[in-house]
C-alpha cells in the first residue's frame, strides 16, 4: 500500500468516526422552567435536564406534605401532635427533627419548632387568635420548649407533655428545596436552582455557565408600605440560602405594631434592630432554620453564632440608633460557591 493510499484511508476512517460520534452523541438538555403554587406560596424551578423529571416534582411536594404539613390532619407531624400511638416515623420526619434539634442547641433555644402555640396565640400561625393578657402567655409557655421532646430508641418522636405542638413550618420549605435537589441529582441533573417561597437551593451553573446569582433585599419600611432595594447580589452554587425578616409580616395589637417573630423564651414578639437575616448553608433547610433563629437572637448574638460556625455565612441588615439601614457581611461569605 503506497503512502498516498494510507493517508487517504486514514482520513476516511477519521471522518467516519467523527460523523458517528456526532450522530450518536446525546444532545445537551436545554434549561427548563417550572413554576406553580404549593402550601399557599409560589415556587420557581429552573433546571437543565429531561422534561420527564418535571413530573416528579409534584411527588416530592406530596411526600413533604404527608410528613410535615400542619394543615394535613393525616400527616406524620399532625398525628404526632395528636398523640397518636400508632404513627410510624419516616426518614423525612427524622431528618427534620435532628436538624431542628442541632440548630435549637446552637442558637440557645432561639430556633424552636414548639413555639407554634405562641405564634397561633398572637394570630400568625395555622390557627388564629389574639393574646390579651400575660396570663395567657404564661399558661402557653408551660408546654413550649424543644427540650420537652426527644427521639426514642425505636426512632419515634416523643413528647414529655402531650400539649406540646411541634411545627416544622419554619424549616419545611427549605427542606422541600433539598428534597427536590436530591431528586435532580439522583437523575443526573447537575445544573438547577429551586426557590420555594423565598427559600433557595442552587447547584451547578446557570445558562451562561456561571454560578447562580441571588439578589438580597435591603428593606425600607415607610408607613404602610415596604420598599425593596438590593443590598447586594451573591453568587450561589451547591448551597442553600434563606432570608428571614420582621418587616413584612406583622399585626397591630392594642395600637402597637408587633412582629410575627415570637421569642420562645419570653412568649412575646421579639423587638430588635435586626430587620432581616440571610444565611447561606450547605442545605436550604439549615439556612431556613438559622435565618429564623437570627431574628429571635438579634444582631449581635446572630453575628456571634455565624462567626462560630464555619459551615455557614450570613448577611445581617439592621437599623442603627438613627434608624439608618446598615449591613454586616460575614468574612466567609464570598467563599460560598
Amino acid at each position: 500500500m503506497n503512502k498516498n493510499l494510507r493517508i487517504y484511508l486514514t482520513v476516511v476512517v477519521c471522518a467516519i468516526i467523527g460523523l458517528a460520534t456526532l450522530f450518536l452523541r446525546k444532545p445537551a438538555h436545554r434549561f427548563m422552567a417550572v413554576s406553580g403554587v404549593v402550601w399557599t406560596t409560589e415556587y420557581n424551578i429552573t433546571f437543565q435536564g429531561p422534561a420527564s423529571i418535571a413530573d416528579s416534582i409534584e411527588g416530592v411536594f406530596n411526600a413533604v406534605d404527608r410528613t410535615a404539613s400542619m394543615f394535613n390532619p393525616k400527616s406524620v407531624i399532625s398525628r404526632i401532635n395528636a398523640n397518636d400511638p400508632t404513627v410510624e416515623p419516616n426518614a423525612m420526619i427524622t431528618e427534620l427533627y435532628k436538624c431542628s434539634a442541632r440548630i435549637n442547641s446552637e442558637s440557645g433555644g432561639c430556633f424552636d419548632p414548639t413555639v407554634a402555640p405562641l405564634v397561633n396565640a398572637w394570630g400568625f400561625g395555622f390557627k388564629h387568635g389574639v393574646v390579651t393578657d400575660s396570663a395567657t402567655i404564661d399558661s402557653i409557655r408551660q408546654f413550649v420548649g424543644f427540650d420537652k421532646t426527644h427521639i426514642s430508641a425505636d426512632g419515634r418522636i416523643e413528647k414529655t407533655d402531650p400539649r406540646v405542638v411541634i411545627d416544622f413550618s419554619s424549616i419545611a420549605k427549605g427542606f422541600a428545596c433539598d428534597e427536590l435537589a436530591r431528586l435532580f441529582m439522583r437523575n443526573g441533573v447537575e445544573n438547577f436552582i429551586i426557590e420555594i417561597g423565598g427559600e433557595i437551593f442552587a447547584h451547578g451553573c446557570n445558562r451562561q455557565g456561571k454560578p447562580w446569582h441571588i439578589s438580597i433585599d435591603s428593606p425600607i419600611d415607610q408607613a404602610d408600605s415596604v420598599i425593596h432595594q438590593s443590598a447586594m447580589v451573591i453568587s450561589l452554587s451547591n448551597h442553600g440560602v434563606a432570608t428571614s425578616g420582621n418587616y413584612r409580616n406583622y399585626k397591630i395589637v392594642d395600637g402597637k405594631r408587633v412582629s410575627h417573630i415570637i421569642n420562645p423564651a419570653t412568649g412575646y414578639p421579639e423587638q430588635s434592630s435586626l430587620l432581616s437575616a440571610t444565611i447561606v448553608a450547605p442545605t436550604a433547610a439549615e439556612a431556613d432554620a438559622y435565618a429564623t433563629a437570627c431574628m429571635v437572637m438579634g444582631t449581635e448574638r446572630s453575628r456571634s453564632m455565624i462567626e462560630r460556625n464555619d459551615a455557614i455565612s450570613g448577611i445581617l441588615i439592621y437599623a442603627d440608633s438613627l434608624n439608618r439601614i446598615n449591613k454586616w457581611v460575614s468574612k466567609e461569605f464570598d467563599n460560598k460557591e
